[in-house]
């Protein structure tokens, strides 16, 4: 007989197409609107003194916006998070800006994260679930090694290491407690180079190979424990 899909449970559900419309409304308002001219650091140097003075008049207003807004542009895929990041050390300064650069970008992550997972692992797995099953086993058992290296490792862009988690077996805990402490590196270069805004005419001043290099060597580094599993005999039982 053939298989029908249950009303209660449809292949895909209203939850998940307003899911869909909310993502799409914000990149169609991003684009349309052109807000990506804003996201630069031209346009921080050129807005430096009244950024400055709204954070010092409404302090808590603009760490909130500053959390929201940076949470809302990761969340859907948006380009600017280097931007926001500047920002963030312009006007919190180094190691308070790195705090709330983090907040802002771990919460819009883990909501990629799990919109990704809500609206294509259930079809990726019924597409895909027995080739992946392998590579899902490995992924999992060294979730955190993993994360982490693709987190310092500034190559890989944050969105695809957002989306593509989503459609791991990761948990939600490592996810997040993976991003959180991958990003910090990148995130005070950033933030502390916004401190001294002044000195820089470029960000390819920013990502020198130097730094890439030593962001590199850190997400290597956190694979370490994972090659020393697979390379250290089996104990016997």
């Amino acid at each position: 007989m053939p298989t029908t899909v249950p009303a209660s449970s449809p292949s895909f559900s209203k939850g998940k197409l307003v899911v869909l419309l909310l993502l799409a409304a914000a990149i169609f308002v991003f684009w349309y609107f052109d807000l990506r001219q804003y996201f630069s650091l031209e346009s921080l140097k050129a807005h430096r003194d009244g950024l400055l003075a709204f954070t010092e008049q409404h302090y808590a207003v603009a760490v909130g916006l500053f959390i929201v807004s940076y949470c809302a542009l990761v969340a859907a895929s948006l380009p600017g998070a280097v931007f926001f990041t500047l920002a963030g050390g312009l006007l919190f300064g180094s190691v308070v800006g790195t705090l709330y650069v983090n907040l802002g970008a771990t919460s819009g992550s883990t909501l990629a994260f799990l919109a990704s997972r809500y609206l294509l692992h259930d079809w990726v797995e019924a597409k895909f679930g027995a080739r992946l099953g392998p590579l899902q086993e490995g992924f999992s058992k060294n979730a955190f090694s993993y994360l982490l290296t693709l987190r310092l490792i500034p190559v890989f862009p944050f969105f695809i290491v957002n989306t593509l988690s989503g459609l791991t077996k990761v948990s939600l805990g490592t996810y997040v407690t993976a991003t959180a402490i991958g990003i910090i590196p990148g995130s005070f270069v950033y933030a502390y180079v916004g401190r001294q805004l002044g000195t820089i005419n470029s960000l390819s001043e920013i990502a020198s190979p130097k730094v890439l290099l030593a962001f590199s060597l850190l997400g290597l580094l956190a694979l370490v424990p994972t090659f020393y599993r697979k390379m250290s005999p089996r104990q016997g039982v």
